[in-house]
């Protein structure tokens, strides 16, 4: 069974109080992109059921009702991506680095860490060369594990992308013992 279309003067109303919708979700959200994309989905789902909607005169407080419930599953859904970002950031510095292959690991990459930014060589030393968690490091420097894994992200991203550059195809297939010339 497929629901009624919605009446066109329930469209109208929508469409003409999409400036207050908007406004009301960017005081909720803080975000102007998120108020949109919210907005956008509730749009959706609220003319799908706007058909049941008689008026256009409680249209507007219907459709309010429609947008404080997306805006109570956004923050939802952020609260429960935050845990299962700090979660992973817990688990992933358990496994850490395996010991064994330590020893066969082309040493090059530690010449090209002044080449990086400060603040990344810093962190890839803390975490990958003095084995740190990653998690103790994101309390030291008062900011989220997540934002933490993050930047340990980009970190490595740039160390490898220095790596390509200087080492090549070594360094493209995991840089074991390898004999690259020196870093410029």
């Amino acid at each position: 069974m497929t629901a009624a279309p919605p009446p066109p003067a329930i469209v109208a109303a929508l469409v003409e109080n999409r400036g207050r919708f908007l406004s009301f979700l960017r005081k909720r959200v803080g975000s102007a992109a998120d108020a949109e994309d919210i907005l956008q989905d509730a749009l959706v789902r609220g003319l799908a059921h706007a058909g049941d909607v008689r008026d256009e005169e409680t249209a507007v407080a219907w459709f309010y009702r429609v947008l404080r419930n997306a805006v109570a599953d956004h923050w939802r859904a952020r609260a429960a991506d935050g845990r299962r970002r700090e979660a992973l950031a817990r688990e992933l510095p358990a496994a850490g680095p395996d010991p064994a292959a330590a020893g066969e690991l082309c040493r090059c990459f530690e010449a090209l860490l002044p080449t990086l930014k400060p603040e990344q060589a810093a962190l890839i030393q803390a975490v990958d060369l003095a084995g740190r968690r990653p998690v103790d490091v994101a309390a030291e420097q008062g900011i989220s594990p997540n934002a933490a894994m993050v930047r340990l992200h980009r970190a490595r991203k740039a160390l490898r992308v220095r790596l390509e550059e200087t080492c090549r195809a070594c360094a493209a297939h995991g840089c074991l013992d390898c004999s690259c010339a020196p870093p410029r």
